[in-house]
């Protein structure tokens, strides 16, 4: 004979007589139970006495709980019309704020239950005189508080979830808001910039960001990956939307240099996906510094569409300044090397022997080693590329070299087209 959890209907009278007198009697001593109930739970878990606050929660939720099924169970009310206590609600939001998981919290319900049926359920043939009617209201009784617990456990564990959102979406909302202030130069605490952040701002700051196109990937920990590569720890990782995420990592003393070897990220990050680097500053205006070369590097990677996953912005700083303003850059680059300024395969080749050369300050050897031809090919290269800009390689140097850089890294962004094709 099992329990309809819609009540008691279609058990004997005897039986149903004996669970309301039953039932009764428990809800008479519920503020006992409800401390005992208490010291069986703390005991287990010790965490839950020792702040006075979730002390005082638990202890409300043991006799709201008690109470509320007892109550139900005593006027055969169906267990589907339960709803969790304020208190049991209240409970599991405190559980939420102090950082407890969701388990722990279940797990105040599962020795809820077994409290009851250790200690309660287990005497009642104390009240119950006849044994076999005894056995039909524990066995009554525990298939109600089962269900009544399986019921209530998922609306507090749904409240818990409610409640460690709108935690986790006022610390996002704060620490975004703290980024975009340093970032406008608005005046601001720092001590408490600091703490909300988890970041200190008074040393050296060091910004990247990491974009991709794609959907499936976890830039967080991209994120970490940059942070462990660059030696330090705990970085600053703020979101920006789904596909972009700005991070920072600060040092006390002044950041080595960046590693040089970047294979070590091979296989670590996912590809498609792109990281720029700003350079070393210091302090909150550091803060923003370092994250505005960060962001004009992606500019950069962006606009010449650059495969290489990692851009730091000491290898773009001179391109960045100059290519602000792409049509006086354009016209810089035709200005400087003429008919060189093309695009094309042979003026590609000349372009690179010639940038090699001026690297290398004029080193045919060093040059040639760089583009894997002999030093002869090398200074073959450069007699043509004289001969399409009209000029000795020796005029100019400083706006030569530049103007080199430039196409090296933008490449036709800042080219005419060549409708002769490759000459």
């Amino acid at each position: 004979m099992g329990v309809d959890v819609a009540g008691w209907e279609g058990l004997p009278n005897a039986v149903v007589e004996e669970l309301r007198r039953t039932t009764a009697e428990l809800l008479r001593r519920t503020p006992f139970h409800a401390d005992d109930m208490l010291d069986y739970i703390v005991e287990r878990i010790p965490e839950a006495g020792k702040d006075d606050g979730l002390r005082g929660l638990t202890l409300g939720s043991c006799s709201s709980n008690l109470e509320a099924a007892l109550s139900m169970a005593r006027n055969g009310i169906d267990v589907t019309a339960a709803s969790a206590p304020v208190t049991a609600l209240e409970h599991a939001r405190a559980m939420a704020a102090r950082g407890y998981s969701v388990d722990v919290m279940l797990r105040f319900y599962r020795l809820g239950h077994a409290f009851v049926s250790e200690r309660i359920f287990a005497r009642l043939g104390e009240l119950v005189a006849d044994p076999a009617l005894a056995l039909i209201v524990v066995s009554e009784l525990q298939n109600y508080a089962f269900a009544y617990v399986d019921r209530i456990s998922s609306e507090v564990a749904a409240e818990y979830v409610a409640e460690l959102d709108r935690i986790q979406n006022r610390v996002r909302a704060a620490r975004t808001d703290a980024v975009r202030r340093l970032l406008a130069g608005d005046g601001i605490d720092l001590k408490r910039a600091e703490a909300t952040l988890s970041h200190r701002l008074t040393g050296w700051q060091t910004a990247f960001v990491c974009w991709t196109e794609r959907d499936d990937v976890d830039l967080m920990r991209v994120g970490r990956e940059i942070s462990g590569h660059l030696g330090l720890d705990h970085p600053l990782l703020v979101p920006d939307g789904t596909q972009s995420l700005w991070g920072w990592v600060s040092s006390s003393g002044v950041p080595r240099t960046v590693p040089s070897d970047r294979s070590v990220l091979t296989g670590r990050i996912p590809r498609l996906v792109f990281i720029s680097l700003g350079m070393p500053a210091h302090g909150p205006a550091g803060f923003r510094e370092s994250h505005a070369q960060a962001m004009r590097a992606r500019r950069i990677v962006e606009l010449a569409d650059r495969k290489a996953q990692f851009t730091s912005y000491a290898d773009m700083a001179l391109v960045d300044t100059m290519s602000s303003d792409l049509n006086l850059a354009r016209a810089f680059v035709t200005t400087e090397l003429g008919a060189l300024a093309a695009v094309g395969a042979r003026q590609t080749e000349e372009r690179q022997a010639l940038l090699a050369v001026l690297d290398a300050q004029g080193g045919l050897a060093a040059a040639g080693e760089v583009l894997g031809i002999h030093r002869n090919t090398v200074m073959h290269r450069m007699r043509r590329a004289e001969e399409r800009m009209g000029r000795s390689v020796t005029d100019r140097i400083a706006e030569l070299h530049a103007a080199l850089r430039l196409i090296d890294v933008l490449g036709p962004v800042v080219l005419a087209p060549d409708a002769a094709g490759s000459t």
